[in-house]
Parts: C-alpha cells; structure tokens; sequence
C-alpha cells in the first residue's frame, strides 16, 4: 500500500497545485481551457510523437500480450459507449464516458509502479499499453466524437427549413429547397465521412503519432536538437493535465443527481472490470507468461487518465463526471492496485 502511494501521491500534488491555483486567484477562469488548449496541440502531440518514433518492433512486436490488453480496453470501451447509449445519450458524450472506463493511466503511474512491482522486463509491456491506450483506444474516441459532432451539425442545420416546410403556407418552394441541400442519402454519407475525415486530419492528436511512425519506418532517427525540443515539450503533458485538471476541480459548479450513479459505474468498470478480462484473456484464453499476465492485468486495474478531460474540454463537452472519476478511481487504485499485488505476490 505505501509503495503504490509513493507512486501516485505526486498525482495528487499536482491536481491539488491546480485547486489552489484557481481558488487563492493565481489562475483565473480562462486558466483552463487555455492551459488544456497548449496539453492538446502542443505538449502531448510532442509526447506521442517522440514514443512512436522510438519504438522498436522488436520491442512492440507482442502478439499475445497486445490482444490480452487491447481487447480488454476496446471491450471496456465499446460495452460503455453501448450503455451509455441507451439513456439515451449523445455519441460524443457515450465516447468521453467510454474512454472514463477503457484509458488507464499507463503513462504516468504503469511506468514506476510496473517497474516497482514487475522489474525491468515490464517496461516493454507498458510501452505497449501505452501505445495502445493513447494511440488506438484515444484515436477511435475522437473518431466517434467527430462523427457525433458532424451528424449534430448537419441535423442542426436541415431543421429549420424542415420546421419551415410544416408550417408555411408556400410549401413548394420550400421543399424543393430542402431537397437540393439534404440529397439522397448516399451523397449525405458522404459529405459526413469527408468532414469528419477532414477533422481527423486537422487533429494534432491524430496527426502527431502517424507522423512518428514515418521516422521508424523510413530507417532514420529523430535528430538530437528536435529529439530536445520533444522531449521537453512532451514532459509538461502528463504535468498540465493534471494542473488542468485541478483548476477544473476548483470551479464552482451545479451538482447533477446522476453523476454519482455515472461515477461509480465508470469507475466500476474501470478498476474492476477491466482488469478481470485482462485477466481471462491473458491467463485463460491466451496463457501468457506469468510476466506479461501480472503485466496486463496490473496494467488494466491502473486508473482513469487524463486524456478523457483533455478530450471533454476541447470539444466542450459536460466534463464533471469526467473529472470526478479521474479523481475517484485514483484514490480507489490505491486499495484495488496493492490488493492485486499482494493477491499476486
């Protein structure tokens, strides 16, 4: 227990540096979406890039111990999108929730407490896990996001001339209006891929880690002046977030009935679920070595990241229950975490 305190009490430090930054003043109310923008387009493209164009496939080439950990994020993920769907729920919201669930801080608390528990040998398996949870599982929310985001605005803007056409007295002109701009429904699928894709594009989020792959790929290395610059603006991602979400924490808010329902489920899922079908699938299903079983597993049970905020800001949606359980779900850790490890030995 004190191991895994060690491990995450600067977390804490560092949201708290953020609530007392925003209540005595230092920050002022723009300080968070501001402070989000630079983690978003800056600081964290910098970090995905600069692991991307590090790895080595020998070192990420882990088929078993990919799919143990992998699919237990997207099954995480995918069932919570689903749940949340049937409140029902907005896409772009049930996408935030589902990342609430499926992305386990494996970049800032699996790199010292894998290395803690597991030793050196389960540095590679966190790389993976890392890759996964801010590469793929983050790529496929904001995919979602967008697409809800697009399908939104495209409703928003045929609903007028549709509320016009019920109610004027001149309805054929109207309704060949209507026609000419929403078109059949193939052409309406497309145009929705093309802006959606063409939001994707413009993600730095997206961009920066298909942009590291080129370095691998092409045979070449990162030069030493730019490998600086990554490093330096990619260290104050995990750091900013955490502040960010501090400052979020110390605004004043009205408090919804549901959100605590909303918390424990998402935190339910994410410290409990997920690491029982890391569990089955590594164990069970795959039969891993017991390094990369305690890997997956140890890995899944970490909680909530910051990504899910970061996400819920920039696109301006409702981020309470978000921040809350980043926040339930590491104090939570520390009881569910050290019991897994003393249950493993």
């Amino acid at each position: 227990m004190l191991s895994t305190l060690m491990v995450v009490l600067p977390i804490f430090a560092l949201i708290f540096a953020g609530w007392l930054a925003r209540r005595i003043g230092v920050l002022g109310p723009h300080a968070t979406a501001e402070l989000n923008r630079f983690v978003v387009f800056l600081a964290l493209p910098a970090l995905l890039f600069d692991i991307i164009a590090h790895a080595r496939w020998e070192d990420i080439w882990q088929p078993g111990f990919i799919a143990a950990f992998g699919l237990s994020s997207l099954m995480i993920f995918g069932t919570t999108v689903a749940v949340r769907l049937r409140r029902p729920r907005h896409l772009a919201d049930a996408a935030i929730d589902g990342l609430n669930a499926g992305y386990a801080n494996t970049g800032f608390i699996g790199f010292p407490l894998a290395l803690l528990a597991l030793g050196r040998k389960a540095l590679a398996p966190t790389m993976i896990a890392t890759l996964i949870t801010v590469c793929l599982v983050f790529a496929i929310a904001i995919i979602l996001i967008e697409v809800g985001l697009q399908t939104e605005r495209r409703r928003t803007r045929f609903e007028p001339d549709v509320f016009a056409l019920a109610h004027a007295s001149r309805s054929r002109h109207l309704f060949s209006r209507v026609r000419e701009t929403s078109g059949d429904s193939t052409s309406g699928h497309h145009a929705l891929a093309v802006k959606v894709g063409c939001s994707l594009l413009r993600n730095p989020l997206l961009v920066a880690p298909v942009l590291g792959a080129l370095v691998p790929i092409a045979g070449q290395s990162v030069p030493a002046p730019l490998e600086t610059f990554l490093k330096l603006l990619g260290g104050a991602a995990s750091p900013c977030a955490l502040v960010t979400l501090g400052l979020f924490l110390a605004s004043e808010r009205e408090k919804s009935p549901g959100n605590a329902g909303s918390t424990a489920l998402l935190v339910g899922f994410k410290l409990l679920l997920q690491p029982v079908i890391a569990w089955v699938l590594a164990a069970i299903v795959l039969n891993l070595s017991p390094l990369l079983t305690h890997a997956a597993v140890l890995l899944a049970a970490l909680p909530t990241g910051t990504g899910p905020f970061m996400l819920a800001e920039l696109y301006r949606r409702e981020a309470a229950v978000t921040s809350r359980v980043i926040l339930v779900s590491t104090v939570a850790s520390l009881l569910t975490v050290s019991l897994y490890l003393a249950l493993a030995g």
